[in-house]
């Protein structure tokens, strides 16, 4: 299309004069973007200007609407600088660059060499000459685009239509229409134009093919996108020509989409339009190639794309991608690898395959050599197979070298023989200094495995493992005048690869199993046993010495004690020699086949044994030795030693000890505690007496009525994850790790400086198939280490914290990237937006159990010792049940709306929120949280009405130093008010508690008719708070008495309690007023000094 439109530009400019000319550009206005453009068309016709008076002689003239009707050329001069213009735009036609790898467009009329779209009206009948097709040229520029003009500004009801040709959206399901335009100033037609504007609209039709619809020329069905004006300026005779760009989109679902101008009495150029629809770019990540993907038909749904796997690439996870709105890829997972015998490249995201003599295996990243004593020679190979006689075993990876088995042990010795036992060494097989690659041929994991003819299941063998590592060997029990072979078979973990029928049959040495291919019968049989053996091995013959028959008969224990024994024993019957000594041993019975048995040699045929455990079994045996040798041992006899009486004696003493120490330990500090409460107690009463002496002479029962500190709390308390050294030490304590497979992010709800916010769904235990509706906070990669720091510890606050009406953290995900905060969903946001949203839509008892819901919260978090700092209603989450919830816990972050912080050394404050000592000694309590929920209270009730309007900080600040508080909101009843003044006591110690605060409201919502006062008084809007003791010691009634201290609040309570008269109220006490449900202690205190200032009035 490019060379053809080249070829025609420069056949054009061949042609010179005789070419037809193109009419100039003669409606133009300034864009949305107020980008100063000037165009081609007012220098040219500035310069034509310059030569207008030798122009105007002779010849056809053509006037120029954009400066003067008399400004005319001759047909001679214009066509030569119009063939000179022609030549510019061809060349600079031929070198435009194609679109953004991110747009796909589907028309661009500056590509187009004719337009002729369908008009209406068009044709000689016609009432207005309506849209007319003309050329608009830059020559500095290179431009000349066919375009569209109508400048029906003189005619009555006008309406002209402009179609564009049916433009298929192929797989988009969001198209983007970008117009380049130009409007004139309605001032340049002060008595000529009958309708003009200066807007015209822009609409849409959507059209399948398949369907039976009405043609899409009928302008009932199209649907309007935007009426559409100029930027800041429109031009006129003396300014310059401001080209406006506006773009619009919209969501389509049917084949195509026919996009309409209509015009109703404006002057317009239409000077380009383009349609194109954004995709997020075909990537290859993670050796993953993810196709060019289409966004959305919203621009907060995010599409997920799978992608394939590169040539030779295997997946190690589905790969996906998730597909923003604006046409970038976000939160990447899964991924492929490439496959065994090929190479991964990083910068090319290919993988290439190993040349031959080269591998890659799993356990490699890139095509190494082969190890010794392999080789391959074949092209993408996976592993080298080891050279004949070599072996590599399976548990070795394949980079490891192939070894031979080893050869046979050397230099096989008989260390000692006697009638029943045998020592026999040898050396280890010997190895060849070096084999291929400078790599031992041998394996250094060599054990033995022994084989023996003529041992019976009696035979004892150290070590006694079917295999060892030793190089020496003893045996026991064996029978005198005997001869044995032992062979000793030298192994490796490759050993079993040379022939696998290798240990079929073979039995190996161990004390407890019987050798099964033993025989005693024939030597053939032996010898045939011997022989099936193919590994390497050594062997060696001895013969066991002649018997004694020197043996050792009834063995005895005379006594035995707690640590001593008594043997005796009879000489042997008979005896091959004279008997030199006798051997005895003993040894504990669980350990009868030690070989470290304690033994000691007497003449006698006793023995007296010491040294012994207390309540062991031991067994004894004894052997006499002759000049021929030791005989056998005797047979064994178990004893087993007692337990001494001294010892239960001293236990008993012992638990008797130590029960009495527990016993006076508990008394003791049982008078500790008492001792402790009482003298605390005391200390208590003295500081409410100092205290009711500096203010008023209150009863005894007042005092006694205040509230005392338990001692012991049962409650946790919150740890500061700021005391950690290392976060992520606080994240494992406090929350819990999900795996990012879980979870699915379904859209985008907002974003931040550090990540999005999205929504999604969360797979739970414990089949994981269940899933519920979470929020999902993530931080982009590349955050820095603050940001993260930050981050982690906003989870790790949340996760110490369980209650209905504090946020729920789900978990994190911090093993894998992004890093993520999983809580749980609120449908309906923040309380601020909710509330303006819905503004007047809520009765007044639905409010206030809001607010309880925000109250119970702040008790709890102030229950564990937490400070919010930050309480208000832009940081209370509110879910589909109307469920208010703490959140925000980001408390070492700035405020993020600039505006409302107050910087001071600290930090920044949100001073609308924050009481007055916080703010100038930042003194943070959860007197402090008390102050920002009465500012929290007022927001309700204004329906999210911004506190203090637009007044600067410093305004607010010393307002509120000068006693103003906020006046009630419209409708606001009394009491409700009255709490917030409470709340906003300067006096932090003035301030109730939260839990306070939640008996307050439960008793309003018991109560509706104490709602019905409402707090709409002008004189009271705004100003400080009134002086209670100013006028109210004069009594009237109940009511109104009540009314006049500010305590209208409690007249059901005083009604109930049938206080009427002046004489009952001044005799109040504090238990009666906590009887009969005020509980704030400085309302009783300020019900109770009126009281007693009662003038009594009869």
């Amino acid at each position: 299309m490019q060379s053809k439109h080249c070829n025609m530009l420069q056949s054009w400019s061949r042609r010179g004069s005789n070419g037809t000319t193109s009419s100039t550009t003669n409606r133009l206005a300034s864009i949305n973007t107020n980008s100063r453009v000037e165009t081609a068309s007012v220098p040219m016709l500035r310069t034509l200007t310059s030569i207008r008076k030798d122009s105007c002689g002779s010849g056809t003239q053509e006037c120029i609407p954009q400066h003067n009707a008399s400004q005319c050329l001759s047909d001679n001069r214009r066509k030569s600088l119009l063939h000179y213009l022609i030549v510019l735009i061809a060349i600079n036609f031929c070198y435009l660059q194609p679109a953004s790898a991110d747009q796909v467009v589907l028309l661009d009329t500056t590509r187009e060499a004719t337009l002729e779209w369908t008009r209406y009206p068009y044709g000689p009948q016609a009432q207005t000459p309506g849209w007319v097709e003309e050329s608009f040229t830059d020559f500095v520029k290179g431009i000349n685009w066919r375009s569209y003009v109508v400048c029906d500004v003189a005619y009555h009801n006008v309406n002209n239509w402009l179609w564009s040709p049916f433009i298929d959206r192929g797989p988009a399901n969001r198209l983007y229409i970008e117009i380049q335009f130009t409007i004139r100033d309605c001032s340049l037609f002060p008595g000529n134009a009958l309708s003009c504007k200066e807007t015209f609209s822009l609409l849409f039709y959507e059209f399948d093919a398949a369907t039976r619809e009405p043609p899409p020329w009928q302008t009932d069905s199209y649907k309007l996108i935007a009426r559409i004006a100029a930027g800041e300026g429109r031009f006129n005779q003396n300014s310059d020509v401001d080209i406006n760009t506006e773009v619009k989109s919209i969501a389509v679902t049917k084949k195509g989409v026919y996009f309409a101008f209509r015009d109703q009495g404006a002057c317009i150029s239409v000077l380009a339009v383009k349609v194109y629809y954004i995709t997020c770019p075909a990537v290859t990540e993670n050796f993953a190639h993810f196709n060019e993907t289409p966004t959305g038909r919203e621009i907060t749904i995010i599409e997920k794309q799978n992608g394939t796997c590169v040539e030779n690439a295997e997946p190690y996870e589905p790969p996906t991608y998730l597909c923003k709105g604006d046409g970038k890829w976000t939160i990447l997972t899964g991924g492929c690898r490439c496959k065994v015998g090929y190479e991964p490249n990083y910068v090319n995201k290919t993988c290439t395959e190993c040349p031959a003599g080269t591998f890659r295996s799993a356990e490699v990243r890139k095509c190494v050599p082969c190890p010794p004593n392999s080789s391959t020679s074949s092209t993408a190979s996976p592993l080298c197979k080891c050279i004949p006689g070599f072996y590599r075993h399976p548990r070795d990876g394949r980079h490891m070298p192939c070894y031979k088995p080893p050869g046979p042990p050397t230099n096989l010795t008989v260390l000692f023989v006697d009638q029943t036992s045998a020592i026999i060494s040898w050396n280890a097989p010997a190895k060849d200094e070096f084999g291929m690659g400078q790599t031992e041929k041998y394996r250094s994991d060599v054990v033995y495995k022994i084989r023996c003819s003529m041992c019976n299941s009696n035979v004892m063998f150290n070590p006694s493992t079917d295999t060892f590592n030793e190089t020496k060997l003893t045996l026991t029990n064996l029978e005198p005048v005997t001869t044995y072979t032992v062979q000793v078979h030298a192994t490796n973990g490759i050993s079993y690869l040379v022939d696998p029928t290798l240990y079929a049959n073979e039995t190996f040495t161990n004390s407890e199993v019987q050798f099964s291919n033993v025989s005693s019968t024939t030597t053939k049989n032996q010898q045939l046993d011997l022989n099936e053996i193919k590994t390497e091995h050594a062997e060696i013959i001895f013969t066991t010495e002649s018997a004694i028959l020197s043996t050792i008969f009834n063995l005895r224990v005379l006594a035995i004690t707690s640590k001593d024994a008594d043997l005796v024993w009879d000489k042997p019957v008979q005896s091959d020699a004279p008997i030199e000594l006798y051997e005895v041993r003993w040894f504990p019975k669980p350990e009868l086949d030690a070989m470290n048995k304690t033994a000691l040699n007497t003449k006698e045929t006793k023995a007296h044994i010491e040294g012994l455990s207390e309540n062991t079994e031991y067994g004894f045996q004894v052997r006499c030795k002759t000049v021929n040798g030791f005989g056998s041992y005797s047979n064994i006899v178990y004893a087993q030693t007692h337990q001494p009486v001294s010892s239960v004696y001293d236990d008993s003493v012992q638990v008797r000890f130590i029960a009495g120490a527990i016993v006076a330990g508990v008394f003791f500090l049982v008078i500790f505690i008492v001792t402790t409460v009482y003298f605390l107690r005391s200390k208590h009463q003295d500081e409410l007496d100092k205290k009711s002496s500096n203010h008023l002479p209150l009863p005894m029962d007042y005092a006694s009525n205040e509230v005392t500190t338990p001692l012991f709390g049962n409650s946790r308390s919150y740890v500061d994850p700021h005391t950690y050294e290392d976060p992520n030490q606080a994240i494992r304590e406090f929350a819990r790790e999900i795996d990012a497979n879980y979870i699915t992010i379904e859209a985008i709800i907002g974003g931040g400086e550090f990540g999005d916010v999205c929504r999604g769904r969360l797979k739970i235990p414990p089949n994981f198939v269940q899933d519920i509706d979470v929020a999902i906070k993530t931080l982009k990669p590349g955050s820095s280490e603050k940001a993260r720091c930050d981050f982690l510890t906003e989870a790790s606050i949340m996760g110490q914290f369980d209650h209905p009406n504090v946020i729920y953290l789900q978990g994190v995900v911090t093993r894998s990237n992004p890093v993520m905060i999983i809580t749980e969903y609120m449908e309906n946001g923040s309380l601020d937006t909710f509330l303006r949203v819905n503004d007047g839509k809520f009765q007044t008892i639905q409010l206030i159990v809001m607010l309880r819901g925000i109250a119970s919260g702040m008790s709890y978090l102030s229950d564990m010792n937490y400070v919010h700092r930050d309480l208000a209603a832009r940081n209370v989450l509110v879910n589909a049940q109307l469920i208010c919830k703490i959140a925000d816990f980001g408390l070492s972050r700035e405020i993020e709306n600039a505006s409302d912080a107050y910087t001071t050394r600290g930090g920044k404050i949100p001073v609308r929120w924050t009481a007055p000592e916080a703010i100038a000694f930042r003194k943070f309590t959860s007197a402090s949280d008390v102050w920002s929920y009465g500012v929290v209270l007022w927001e309700v009730m204004s329906y999210g009405e911004r506190p203090y309007w637009n007044w600067s900080n410093q305004d607010v600040i010393k307002s509120i130093e000068k006693g103003y508080r906020l006046p009630a909101p419209m409708d606001c009843p009394e009491a409700l008010y009255q709490l917030m003044l409470d709340c906003w006591q300067k006096q932090r110690t003035h301030r109730p508690t939260f839990a306070s605060i939640v008996s307050t409201l439960d008793n309003l919502a018991r109560q509706p008719q104490s709602l019905l006062t409402i707090r709409n008084s002008p004189e009271n809007d705004g100003t400080q708070v009134l002086d209670t003791q100013r006028g109210h010691n004069i009594f009237i009634s109940t009511d109104l008495w009540l009314e006049n201290i500010k305590m209208s609040r409690y007249s059901q309570h005083f009604k109930e309690a049938n206080l009427v008269s002046a004489q009952q109220i001044s005799r109040l006490t504090a238990q009666q007023l906590s009887d009969m449900g005020i509980t704030l202690v400085g309302h009783q205190k300020k019900i109770l000094h009126q009281a007693r200032q009662l003038d009594i009035v009869i």
